[in-house]
């Protein structure tokens, strides 16, 4: 079953912003994540984020694109089967995870 997918506006921007290579195996994981996008120990794809450096992101999860060194961090709206991508970049200095913090609390996640 593919979860409805969803991009918060800057997630959008993030993604638009990426090199064209990059922005095809970040596509392609998300569509492959989409499939099951449940924490692992659900037996999904998506990796739980926690208490991180100070940062909450409990309900938060992220795909790892280890090769390319992005992140893709999202939140599962489980009654209505959505997936809302929050934040697309880098993993240099875990930057990513504190984009993902502002974000969550702006849009209330």
């Amino acid at each position: 079953m593919n979860w409805t997918l969803k991009f918060l506006p800057e997630a959008k921007k993030d993604l638009e912003g990426l090199a064209g290579n990059q922005r095809i195996l970040v596509a392609k994981a998300i569509e492959k994540v989409r499939q099951n996008p449940v924490s692992i120990f659900d037996e999904g794809y998506g990796k739980p984020l926690g208490n991180k450096g100070g940062r909450n992101l409990t309900g938060l999860l992220k795909i790892k694109l280890k090769d390319a060194g992005l992140r893709v961090v999202y939140k599962l709206i489980q009654t209505e089967t959505e997936m809302i991508i929050v934040v697309i970049g880098a993993r240099a200095d875990e930057e990513v995870y504190d984009i993902a913090s502002k974000r969550a609390i702006k849009h209330n996640l």
